[in-house]
């Protein structure tokens, strides 16, 4: 036997702790405020739909893609296929770092802040869209 019962009994205990955290960090009025609502639905949707249009278009291939061409200058840089995933990854980072921030600006009743970073990574997403729609027209 892995478990004994005073070992289930401390993994049950915790485990319920942990939800009882979550569930009061959900309840804040961060999470029923409806422009957070909107700006953190809209700013993962989009993230998602950069995460699938890249899934969907780039495939694993043994040749370098273009990861990023300049008006001016033409190819700039060249890469894996794998590589073109770190935009919507580093827009995820950006996003989850902005909710905390917001989080914490709406804690301390500085809402204007808060929106404004919500807005912000709502904004960013939508350009990385637009980065990644470039990435795939170049190299499809």
């Amino acid at each position: 036997m892995f478990f004994d019962g005073e070992r289930k009994k401390n993994i049950s205990q915790t485990i319920g702790d942990l939800t009882r955290k979550i569930r009061s960090f959900l309840a804040h009025d961060f999470f029923h405020n409806p422009i957070v609502q909107w700006m953190f639905i809209g700013a993962f949707f989009f993230n998602m739909i950069n995460w699938a249009m890249l899934f969907f278009f780039i495939k694993p291939i043994n040749f370098p893609i273009i990861l990023h061409y300049n008006v001016y200058f033409g190819v700039d840089i060249i890469g894996n296929w794998w590589q073109v995933y770190f935009l919507p990854a580093m827009g995820a980072a950006f996003f989850a770092i902005n909710m905390i921030l917001a989080y914490v600006f709406f804690q301390s009743r500085e809402r204007i802040a808060s929106y404004l970073l919500l807005l912000t990574s709502f904004i960013l997403q939508v350009g990385n869209i637009i980065a990644s729609s470039g990435v795939i027209f170049i190299n499809y």
